[in-house]
């Protein structure tokens, strides 16, 4: 992988330019299918401007990916559908601003899951992103292309969106660093939605500064986001903080992860002399079902714009309830369908209460247990994925896709940030470890990943 300081350290013997067209063909001979397209001019020109010392700010010169949900001004925006083929957006999202604004060169939207629903990018109508680690196996979702794009050198830096573990699920299975921030701090004016209330735009990178830098850079005020925080993010760094650790009981994984979650816990325990506790979280065992009960149930609500007129294909003009139903079912994949359909029984007259509103009901009672395990502990950990990432097709229903998400989910309804990162490899693939924090901590969820990558890197821990 390319972190930030190596592409510096190589623009200052080398141009810009070159480095970008090597990149490029990088892409062009790839088979991860991480991109579903590639801005190859627009790169081009703004490398040659980096090199003619035209181009500042933070992120000046560092190529980046977007994943494609993300509105970018007269760039393609698909959303991984059929239904968004062609949609070129006319205006910029708000975290595409501030890349501009900082210098960065946008070098392409990446491939995810179709509108953001999926644990594997195999509902995307533009096909699977293939795992840089073994390319038959899957990258992860619904941002398995902004994941794969870091860990296969397609980028330096990638920008994904996090749901209910879209960030942090490709982060594990490609052994990249991925942040989902609290809810608010980074605008979603842009982000074509799937989930309103669950929803971040976040970073992903190779290592906790380049994460950090991309954080301070998207983070900020944005009154088009009635959401929005209006609160900015400065990384300070420090390795040395002590920290009170929990584990939480109720999530874990397989015998393959837990074995090398149990190394990590290991070390920790030598670290900070009795300072790791369990803490057990009751409302969890719910988490799953009330997460997708309210994320398909704002689904049903946010996909109805794509009728044919408003948005989406244009078909043959028929009788109104013909019209729409025909765009829809061409223009939208099964799982969409399958939420779209799940969401809108949850809302219907006589079965609100009994699905919606008791689903609301658990999402307050999972943010009191994360308030009351933070009054204990300064972090919780879990391992990211309960599973190594999957053979593509493995996946036989979605049912099973769904439980695969069982350690990320709770985090997007009680809207607290945390974070993937690389912890070794077991089999050859990567085994991610997250990091939770409370409300706008994500100065100690960086740190606390900062000491681990640290000692990580001593220990020789993570190696394969």
């Amino acid at each position: 992988m390319i972190g930030v300081a190596e592409w510096k350290e190589r623009v200052e013997s080398e141009k810009c330019y070159d480095l970008v067209s090597e990149m490029l063909e990088r892409i062009e001979r790839s088979r991860l299918n991480a991109y579903i397209t590639v801005i190859e001019n627009e790169a081009l020109r703004k490398a040659e401007e980096y090199d003619k010392g035209e181009l500042k700010g933070k992120l000046a010169g560092i190529p980046v990916a977007i994943k494609d949900n993300i509105t970018t001004k007269g760039i393609r925006t698909t959303c991984a559908s059929r239904i968004l083929h062609d949609y070129v957006p006319p205006f910029d999202a708000h975290v595409v601003e501030r890349l501009k604004a900082e210098g960065a060169i946008i070098i392409g939207k990446t491939n995810m899951d179709e509108f953001a629903m999926g644990t594997t990018t195999e509902t995307s109508f533009f096909g699977v992103v293939r795992n840089p680690y073994d390319e038959d196996r899957v990258a992860g979702g619904s941002s398995g292309g902004s994941g794969a794009v870091v860990a296969g050198e397609e980028a330096v830096m990638s920008l994904g969106s996090d749901t209910g573990g879209s960030i942090r699920c490709p982060a594990s299975f490609c052994g990249v660093y991925g942040l989902k921030p609290t809810y608010g701090l980074v605008s979603r004016y842009g982000l074509i939605p799937y989930a309103n209330s669950l929803e971040q735009i976040g970073p992903m990178a190779s290592s906790v500064e380049d994460l950090a830098l991309l954080l301070e850079v998207i983070a900020g005020k944005d009154a088009r986001d009635s959401t929005n925080a209006g609160r900015s993010f400065e990384f300070k760094g420090q390795t040395e903080k002590k920290f009170k650790i929990g584990v939480v009981k109720e999530m874990g994984g397989n015998d393959e992860v837990m074995g090398r979650f149990s190394e990590v816990l290991e070390m920790l325990n030598g670290l900070t002399d009795g300072e790791v506790v369990e803490v057990s979280m009751p409302s969890f065992r719910y988490a799953l079902a009330a997460y997708y009960v309210i994320a398909m149930s704002e689904a049903s609500s946010n996909l109805a714009r794509y009728d044919g007129v408003r948005y989406g294909l244009a078909s043959e003009l028929d009788s109104w309830s013909r019209y729409f139903s025909k765009v829809r079912a061409e223009g939208f994949g099964e799982e969409v369908k399958r939420r779209i359909m799940l969401g809108s029984y949850a809302l219907s007259a006589g079965y609100y209460g009994k699905y919606y509103l008791k689903a609301l009901k658990v999402r307050t009672l999972v943010r009191r247990d994360f308030q009351k395990a933070f009054s204990q502990v300064d972090v919780l950990i879990s391992p990211t994925m309960p599973s190594l990432p999957f053979r593509i097709g493995e996946l036989a229903d979605p049912l099973t896709m769904y439980k695969a998400d069982v350690n990320t989910v709770a985090i997007n309804l009680a809207g607290i940030p945390a974070l993937s990162m690389p912890a070794g490899f077991v089999k050859g693939l990567p085994v991610g470890l997250q990091i939770m924090g409370d409300y706008f901590s994500e100065n100690t969820i960086l740190n606390f990943a900062l000491m681990l990558e640290k000692r990580f890197s001593e220990t020789g821990l993570i190696e394969d």
